[in-house]
């Protein structure tokens, strides 16, 4: 499922966090206008990441079961609740998922994290 598809799903521009606030992983929920909109922002060698915090295999958060979700080298993302992993870069699944998260893009504007256009 793509982001876009959530029916709480931001629209373009909405802030998310300031972007000195993403030291690693940041989980947060986007209020909209149709309810909360579960992230994660991710900081990443090559700059900042974000998914959508649901697990595909059981559409639960990632930290559903506790904030430890990155690798110790920061590669991967878990699931606490059974273990699935993915990789930080991409979302894509590496273990116990099918597919991956689903990836949002988001910009830097004025020291802010903000929803990218598509």
């Amino acid at each position: 499922m793509a982001w876009t598809d959530y029916s709480a799903a931001p629209e373009p521009g909405t802030p998310l966090c300031n972007a000195r606030d993403v030291q690693t992983v940041l989980s947060l929920a986007v209020r909209t206008a149709k309810g909360d909109f579960p992230m994660l922002v991710v900081r990443t060698d090559d700059g900042l990441r974000a998914y959508v915090n649901a697990c595909p295999h059981q559409h639960l958060p990632l930290d559903h079961r506790g904030g430890r979700i990155l690798s110790a080298d920061r590669a991967r993302l878990m699931c606490t609740a059974h273990g699935a992993r993915f990789d930080v870069s991409t979302g894509k699944a590496i273990d116990g998922a099918e597919c991956g998260l689903d990836a949002v893009p988001v910009a830097i504007r004025d020291g802010m994290v903000v929803i990218d256009r598509i």
